[in-house]
């Protein structure tokens, strides 16, 4: 069994009242085997197809440049590229941090009209990690790091480090998640 630790960036905007689907600018994700090792990563940039060009907010939340969306691929074929990465031939289990991720990956998969039968197999290692350390409520992923002791590495909101960040969380309890 394969597990694969995700984090999504997708477009947003100061004001939340507002009509605009979000769509996925960047995927970010960790391979991790059935010995608890990362075997491999995966990270890409997605070009919006109803908002192709960020808000300054957005650029400002995720890091993430204009310049770096303009050269990206499509949703639908950065999906294909994560998708083969992924193997879905063999057992996997997707994982992250909360549900919002699984639900963007179904928004866009309807945008494209494209399978979302992949995603089936999905926990929110936020909502486990929250009953395997008995919290009283979910925390965020960075106060989950720090009750581990663990440092939050990378640049917060950026898809590829928040995985690498979830991948410990998940890593220290390895063999205790139900998938």
């Amino acid at each position: 069994m394969n597990y694969i630790i995700l984090d999504l960036e997708a477009t947003c905007w100061k004001d939340r009242n507002h009509n605009k689907q979000n769509e996925i600018i960047e995927i970010g994700a960790v391979k991790i085997d059935g010995s608890g090792n990362i075997e491999s990563e995966f990270a890409e940039f997605v070009k919006p197809k109803l908002h192709p060009i960020l808000s300054d907010f957005c650029k400002e939340l995720t890091t993430i440049t204009q310049a770096e969306i303009d050269a990206a691929d499509t949703f639908d074929k950065v999906i294909s590229k994560f998708i083969d990465w992924i193997g879905i031939d063999q057992p996997y289990a997707l994982g992250s941090w909360g549900f919002y991720d699984k639900t963007q990956f179904e928004k866009d998969c309807d945008l494209y009209q494209l399978d979302k039968g992949w995603l089936k197999n999905h926990i929110s290692v936020k909502h486990q990690y929250a009953q395997i350390t008995n919290l009283k409520k979910p925390v965020g992923m960075d106060r989950a790091l720090k009750i581990e002791n663990l440092t939050l590495e990378g640049t917060h909101h950026r898809g590829i480090d928040d995985a690498r960040n979830i991948a410990k969380i998940f890593q220290a309890y390895f063999g205790k998640w139900e998938v």
